[in-house]
């Protein structure tokens, strides 16, 4: 599933379209996967991709896969001590990451039973749906780029996860002027709708695009 490359691509609009030509096959089974979970994956297995989204927050998806690895047998009921002793040294931030699973595992439990496939499923409007992830103090954790990252994961879709990599391949696009990450709800929905014309512009599928210009940076398709 990996293709590495000595050094990050050029990006411009022919080698987005060729990349997505070239790996094409091997995004539509990755954002297959994600659909699949989204259709037979347990709540169970939801609630571990919030968690890697928790991870991934400021740190990298492999990270993030580290750290969900190290875990897993504790999300379930794990206390913050036993969490953050299996984090520390997979994880940058042990301590308040063990917080966040915590506490949302808390907040979810008490007001829906743990069943995330039903609340999600509750919202017609896709924004709504991030939006009430990202501002409900109930859950820790999640601002607009994890959200995305969580409900693509978990096969919603339309959605453009501005992490790092993304938002470097639109400034040389000259699409923004600064890298750096969005700062709030409204330069985050800017910057997705500019996502969203490039899409329209390469006429590439949102979705697959985001790892299109992903696996451009980093030379893999991961998720």
């Amino acid at each position: 599933m990996r293709h590495r490359r000595a050094d990050p691509q050029k990006i411009d609009l022919r080698s987005i379209r060729k990349t997505h030509r070239d790996r094409r096959s091997a995004i539509r089974q990755r954002l297959g996967e994600f659909e699949s979970l989204r259709m037979n994956g347990t709540d169970e297995r939801l609630w571990e991709e919030m968690v890697y989204c928790f991870f991934t927050g400021g740190c990298s998806a492999k990270m993030g896969l580290r750290s969900v690895s190290a875990v897993r047998s504790l999300l379930a009921d794990g206390n913050e001590s036993q969490l953050s002793r299996a984090l520390t040294g997979v994880h940058r931030y042990p301590n308040a990451r063990s917080r966040y699973i915590v506490a949302s595992r808390k907040f979810l439990n008490e007001n829906f039973g743990m069943k995330l496939r039903d609340l999600l499923d509750g919202f017609d409007c896709p924004i709504e749906r991030r939006d009430w992830l990202v501002k409900e103090k109930g859950i820790k954790g999640l601002g607009y780029k994890e959200a995305s990252h969580f409900l693509r994961n978990v096969g919603f879709k339309g959605y453009a996860i501005l992490d790092k990599h993304v938002l470097r391949c639109l400034c040389e696009l000259k699409i923004i002027d600064d890298p750096k990450p969005p700062n709030s709800r409204s330069r985050y929905l800017t910057i997705e709708d500019k996502v969203k014309h490039l899409a329209k512009t390469v006429r590439i599928d949102i979705d697959e695009l985001d790892l299109v210009l992903w696996s451009m940076k980093t030379g893999e398709i991961l998720k």
